[in-house]
Order: C-alpha cells, then structure tokens, then sequence
C-alpha cells in the first residue's frame, strides 16, 4: 500500500457502529467500511459547502420552515447536478487507488448510498444552518 493509501485510511474515523457480516452484499460493506468513515471525516466541508450553497441561493433557506428547509437540502443534494457532483468529489477525493476501483464497479448504487449518507448527516446537523448573526457597533 503506498503512502498516501496509507496516510488516507489513517485519518478516517473509526466507525463502531458499523456492522461487517458475510451476509450483506458488496455495496453495504463498501458503504460500512469506506463512505461512512470518508463521509464522517469530510463532515466540517460538507457543512461548508451547504452553507456556501445557501449563500449562492440568496439565502432563501434561512426563511423557510424546518419541514421546508428539510426538504431543500434533500432537493438540492438529489436535483442541483452541479451541487451534487461537486459533494461526489470531496468524498470520491478521499478514496484510495483500490476503492476507487472497487467504487467504479458499481458506482451508480453506490452513488445513491453516498447521497443519502450525506443528506442524512446535512438533516442531522440542521441546527448550524440557522442565518449567521451580523454583530452590531457598541
């Protein structure tokens, strides 16, 4: 395994909750043993990266209602092509030579695992999407 292989599975976190068994298919274990720690490292960009999206689209979500807000992060990970390719790569970034390969096997189920992972962790941290106080002169 070369250093940076090496280097990138170092830094994943460690995922005690994730389940590897001899009866789940190949892309649950993928999911299990590479996007969940990849998608739980790049959680701080992730956020980031909402939170620019927000930006870019007049900040229109900071008035919706938590249902609708809920819902515009679903629909801007699952409509927005351009978002959503632009999530794929921060987490694609962080695969090794051998995942990646592993990855272009099935990628389009694979694909729909990631997507959902990083909804799930976007809804999950819905609380730090509240509209940033602007400080006021004393």
């Amino acid at each position: 395994m070369n250093t940076r292989d090496l280097s990138l599975k170092q830094m994943r976190p460690e995922i005690l909750t994730a389940t590897i068994n001899d009866n789940m298919s190949s892309e649950e274990r993928f999911q299990n043993l590479v996007l969940r720690p990849v998608i739980k490292l790049q959680n701080g960009l992730l956020i980031a990266a909402f939170r620019n999206y927000i930006l870019k689209h007049k900040s229109v979500f900071y008035g919706l209602t938590l249902q609708k807000r809920m819902d515009y992060i679903e629909n801007a990970i699952h409509k927005d092509m351009k978002f959503r390719n632009s999530l794929k790569g921060m987490v694609l970034g962080q695969f090794t030579l051998e995942e990646y390969s592993l990855y272009i096997e099935n990628s389009c189920a694979l694909n729909k695992r990631m997507m959902n992972l990083v909804k799930e962790r976007l809804l999950s941290n819905i609380q730090l999407f509240e509209k940033p106080e602007l400080l006021t002169a004393v």
